[in-house]
């Protein structure tokens, strides 16, 4: 799994009043727990660019003054008007600890559905799972190759390797959508 460094400061005081005053300079307030005690800190809003706004999934290794923490983002929180990044919840990473994660999805293979005409709808974007740090995977693979028109594919048709799958077995990953000129088509030859 990929890694990225951010560098994170110590917060003194804690609280309403002071988170206001951390984000007003362009930081956002952060918090690291599961390990022996919680740190909480602030990080440059610029840093999060790599990290929160792409469908890929990191292992943040934390800088806090000096202090080196493996962690992963936990939660995120975002004003709901104006979208600004609020709060970041980070979890420490323990060797041999499990952890939950949402994992991105990626297709694999062409689906003769797609070849006919059809449209590949994604239902699911991130399947959840749960592994030790070393075996967490960067992406969860979905074999697309036997998808025909109409059908879709559920979660219990993915293969785990090293991880376990915690979202619901027959939740649908991704469907072939017939479009309306092609059902238009379908019925005509019949």
């Amino acid at each position: 799994m990929k890694s990225l460094e951010i560098v994170g400061f110590k917060r003194a005081n804690l609280g309403k009043k002071d988170a206001k005053a951390v984000r007003l300079d362009s930081y956002v307030p952060c918090v690291l727990y599961g390990g022996t005690e919680q740190v909480h800190f602030s990080v440059p809003a610029i840093l999060f660019r790599e990290l929160l706004y792409t469908p890929e999934v990191h292992i943040v290794d934390l800088n806090i003054e000096g202090t080196m923490y493996r962690a992963i983002v936990q939660d995120s929180q975002f004003h709901p008007v104006n979208e600004m990044l609020l709060h970041v919840d980070f979890l420490e990473l323990q060797e041999g600890k499990e952890v939950k994660m949402e994992v991105p999805v990626k297709y694999v293979g062409v689906s003769p559905g797609v070849l006919a005409g059809g449209k590949l709808v994604s239902k699911l974007r991130k399947i959840k799972v749960k592994a030790t740090p070393e075996n967490l995977p960067d992406y969860v693979e979905v074999d697309i190759s036997e998808l025909a028109l109409g059908k879709s594919i559920k979660v219990d048709k993915v293969e785990a390797k090293g991880y376990t799958i915690l979202s619901s077995p027959q939740a649908p990953i991704a469907t072939v959508a017939i479009p309306r000129a092609l059902k238009g088509q379908l019925a005509a030859e019949k």
